[in-house]
């Protein structure tokens, strides 16, 4: 499965998206389009990715522009995985 489309699915889960989430493409706008997407949500999605892919995210690697559109979300896990 593409790291997108893992993505994806932790974003329609823990948003609960049900359908929408088919409609997630990498130019989606996270923040200010997704009304369930708050901080809260933030702190979930960072532990999900964590499990997900087995990575360890710190407090100071992640930005707004981490979560400013799903692709940039993408990117971020691709080059943690390619760090570790």
């Amino acid at each position: 499965m593409a790291t997108i489309d893992n993505v994806r699915s932790i974003l329609k889960d823990v948003l609960q998206l049900g359908p929408r989430a088919d409609a997630l493409q990498e130019s989606t706008t996270l923040f200010g389009s997704l009304p369930e997407f708050d901080s809260v949500a933030v702190v979930t999605v960072l532990t999900a990715l964590e499990d997900r892919f087995g990575i360890m995210i710190e407090d100071d690697e992640i930005s707004a522009e981490t979560f400013e559109t799903v692709g940039n979300l993408t990117r971020f896990v691709d080059n943690k995985l390619s760090a570790s």
